[in-house]
């Protein structure tokens, strides 16, 4: 069974990286383009995946490097205009 850990693995892999690949927007991938990404996938397993984790997958916003948006604070049924106009 230990044996077949690395095959696994390397299924386990391309197939997630291959799912993401196409699921992706076409136009927020880097590099190339995305179709030329999923065959790099399927063709070289290890280092389609690896490279499409490094430099074809787009980037997500990082947390605290975007515009900060307060969160809603829950208000009570005196502050919603909408509930007081329905008496």
């Amino acid at each position: 069974m230990i044996r077949l850990a690395p095959w696994l693995l390397l299924i386990a892999l391309t197939v997630y990286a291959l799912v993401d690949c196409m699921q992706s927007d076409e136009d927020a991938v880097r590099g190339v383009p995305k179709l030329f990404w999923a065959l790099l996938i399927v063709v070289l397993p290890l280092l389609g995946a690896v490279g499409w984790f490094v430099a074809g997958r787009p980037e997500q916003p990082r947390p605290g490097t975007g515009p900060r948006q307060q969160p809603r604070r829950p208000r009570g049924p005196d502050d919603d205009p909408d509930f007081l106009r329905r008496l």
